[in-house]
Order: structure tokens, then C-alpha cells, then sequence
């Protein structure tokens, strides 16, 4: 049976940690804090807002959230974040996406500074993570290299296969693995021969968000596995990306849900407590 990799428990020890340096820090008359955009009644985004918002509060992370309307401008939201740039109450901006349909959501992350871009999707954060200098690094691909670290994975030297090449996770965590002196292939859907290339990992790391779309016998015996996919699967069942049954000859494994899922919010705690700390620093 493979280990099961608690990211509950990973990320519950991580908070814990950020609270006592948001107290340390406070004490210091520093408060993180932290700005929510919401444009629109996405129900998913809506939930995800309120776990964002009870972290913060949690963490003791000053939060300002602001709910706006689906009908809310392109120009009436540039306008907001440009006022929370110039809010030194707020260390990081996060714009809860997808947005609305009339807003180029380009647009609106790159209006974002840099300096408060906790989520690491401005060009300049990718920029700088791909020249392995990072300012920000995009939150569940920097919880997933967590995971890695608290689970005591060395990757120096090992073969990583990620399965998936969005911006969000599988770009940034190939880059953040090759930083880690990995050797790293990344793959999607339409790689050839993927049970092959899959076989080859020590370390799989799958976001490619499709429901148990990479096999139990793709798994090395011995290979780490991360699974970033969530997969509703009926009306209440959600599995990842990986068939979990089928893979139990691996060394150590994620569940979902239960995995990395609840290290995206932690680290976006984490990135606006480092952005805090750098504006005491500059004090």
C-alpha cells in the first residue's frame, strides 16, 4: 500500500506556522493583508472566496474583499485594482477568476503590480520564476513543491513526468521541479506513447483534469505521485486524475480530495505574509 501524502494535515502545520509570524509581525505593526476581487455569482468562485476569506481570518490576515456585480466594467475594475495597488493595507491582490465574459482577463492580471501579484500569474512573476528568480510563485504548484519538501522527496536527480501544461499548474511546477536539479518532461493529452513516457517518473505530478485518465499500471512501483485533478464524477463523488485504487504500488501518494487541494489557499497565505514581511523590511 502506498504512503498517503495528508496534504490536510501538511497544510493545517503550514497555517499554523503563518500565524505565528503574522502575530510576530503585527506585534511589529504590520498586518497582512490581503484583497479578494469578485466579479459575478460564479458558484464555485463564491465558495472558494469564503474559504479564502475564513483562512484569513484564521491566519490573522487583515481581509478586504469586494464582491462586485457580474455587470461591473472592464474599465470600473481596472480602476479598483489600481486603487488597491496604492493601498499600503494590502500586501497581495488576488482577482478571483473565471471573470465575466466583457472583461479580458489578461488585462485585468496584468494591472495587477507585481509586488502584490500573490497568485504569481503576472508576466513578470512568470518571468522571473522561469529565470529561477522568483518573486511569487503561483500557489498550487508552490503547494504541490511543498508537499514534496515536507514529505521528504528529494528531487535532485530523479525523473519527474508532469501530465498537463496549463499556466496555472503545469508550467510553473515543471519550472519549480527543474529548479530542484530534476529532469523534467512535461506531457498532456495528446503526447505519444503517455503510458510509456508516465513509466518512465519517479515522480508524477498529473494536472491534467480529466477523472482517473492516467492508469494504475502507468505507475512505477515505488514512484511518488501528486495528483492535482478534482473530478466531480456523478453528483457528489470526486476523484483525481490518477485511478488511486490502481496505483497502491506506488511509494507515496495523494488522495482526493484531501491532497493538494488544501495547500492552493495556504500558500496563498503564505505569498501575502512574505509580501508583508518585504514591506516592513522596506520601512
Amino acid at each position: 500500500m502506498a504512503e498517503i501524502i495528508n496534504g490536510k494535515a501538511i497544510a493545517a502545520e503550514l497555517r499554523e506556522e503563518i500565524a505565528q509570524d503574522t502575530a510576530a509581525l503585527a506585534a511589529q505593526g504590520v498586518t497582512p493583508g490581503l484583497a479578494v476581487v469578485l466579479v459575478g455569482e460564479d458558484p464555485a468562485s463564491k465558495v472558494y472566496v469564503s474559504m479564502k476569506e475564513k483562512a484569513c481570518a484564521a491566519a490573522g490576515i487583515f481581509s478586504d474583499e469586494h464582491k462586485l456585480p457580474a455587470t461591473t466594467s472592464e474599465a470600473a475594475l481596472l480602476e479598483l485594482i489600481a486603487r488597491l495597488n496604492a493601498d499600503e493595507r494590502i500586501d497581495g491582490i488576488l482577482v478571483q477568476l473565471p471573470l465575466p465574459d466583457h472583461i479580458d482577463e489578461a488585462k485585468v492580471l496584468e494591472a495587477i503590480s507585481p509586488q502584490k501579484d500573490v497568485d504569481g500569474f503576472h508576466p513578470y512573476n512568470v518571468g522571473r520564476l522561469a529565470t529561477g528568480n522568483p518573486l511569487f510563485q503561483p500557489c498550487t504548484p508552490y503547494g504541490v513543491m511543498k508537499m514534496l519538501e515536507r514529505t521528504g522527496v528529494e528531487l535532485k536527480g530523479k525523473e519527474v513526468v508532469v501530465v498537463g501544461r496549463s499556466n496555472i499548474v503545469g508550467k510553473p511546477v515543471a519550472l519549480m521541479c527543474l529548479a530542484e536539479h530534476a529532469t523534467v518532461t512535461i506531457c498532456h493529452s495528446r503526447t505519444a506513447d503517455l503510458p510509456g513516457k508516465v513509466r518512465q517518473a519517479d515522480v508524477v505530478i498529473a494536472a491534467v483534469g480529466r477523472p482517473e485518465m492516467i492508469k494504475g499500471d502507468w505507475i512505477k512501483p515505488g514512484a511518488v505521485v501528486i495528483d492535482v485533478g478534482v473530478n466531480r464524477v456523478g453528483e457528489k463523488k470526486l476523484v483525481g486524475d490518477v485511478d488511486y485504487a490502481g496505483a497502491q504500488h506506488a511509494a507515496a501518494i495523494t488522495p482526493v480530495p484531501g491532497g493538494v487541494g488544501p495547500m492552493t489557499i495556504t500558500m496563498l497565505l503564505y505569498n501575502t505574509l512574505v509580501s508583508a514581511k518585504r514591506r516592513a523590511a522596506a520601512k
